[in-house]
């Protein structure tokens, strides 16, 4: 699994900042936005979403290129809507060796788990090739790919539902590969604007309580979950 920000929104705070003083300025917001500092941009962030009014930092994207995950992990992904998603295609990327397959870390761990998931996998790259050498297009070949099968996606998002989606993408009960994937979004956008991702992280780390009621994992600190994406 690989995450890389591509490309986001030149000087992401800065526009957001003066959005927001948009609002409450008498000024044009093009010459509020060549005025305003970064210091300024980032408390006006701060302020105005605190307020709840965290439309101002829809004005910034953030692009994505993840990389060699699986099937079953982008089709949670894509159920954040708003968002832009490119995915690689199955009717034109070949699945004919077991290196194209995501192997969970319960199963690799597991020596006979693994030998369980391996003859599958084994059998279908097979089977899969079959069908291709018979004739049959990779778009109906593809049908009997597992959820297992590895994908590349590009992935835009503003910030506002970037922070929706690390809400409940990066909380301990997500599934753990895209949590992973969450996780380390985070940590880059969090580098590039902080101020519009001060707090981002599970609910509970806004809150200050976790929202799960009784599907809260036993293990599972919200002290030390705070503490560890407070400092991410």
């Amino acid at each position: 699994m690989k995450v890389k920000l591509l490309r986001y929104t030149a000087d992401p705070e800065l526009l957001c900042g003066a959005a927001a003083l948009t609002s409450t300025k008498s000024g044009n917001p093009s010459d509020i936005f060549e005025s305003i500092n970064l210091e300024k941009a980032r408390q006006t962030v701060k302020r105005v979403t605190g307020y709840g009014h965290a439309s101002v930092i829809e004005h910034a994207s953030f692009t994505f290129s993840i990389e060699e995950v699986s099937r079953a992990m982008t089709h949670q992904l894509v159920r954040h809507r708003i968002a832009s998603y490119t995915q690689q295609s199955q009717r034109y990327v070949t699945y004919d060796t077991l290196k194209q397959y995501v192997i969970p870390p319960s199963i690799n761990g597991n020596s006979e788990a693994k030998k369980i998931f391996d003859k599958a996998l084994e059998s279908v790259s097979e089977a899969y090739n079959k069908l291709l050498q018979a004739g049959v297009p990779k778009e109906d070949a593809r049908y009997i790919l597992p959820n297992a099968a590895k994908t590349n996606i590009v992935v835009t998002m503003n910030a506002r539902e970037l922070r929706h989606f690390f809400n409940l993408r990066c909380c301990a009960r997500s599934q753990w590969e895209l949590r992973e994937v969450a996780i380390e979004m985070l940590r880059q956008v969090k580098k590039i604007a902080p101020s519009l991702f001060e707090n981002a992280g599970p609910t509970c780390v806004e809150l200050g309580y976790c929202p799960e009621g009784k599907m809260k994992p036993p293990e599972c600190s919200i002290d030390e979950t705070r503490k560890r994406f407070q400092n991410l």
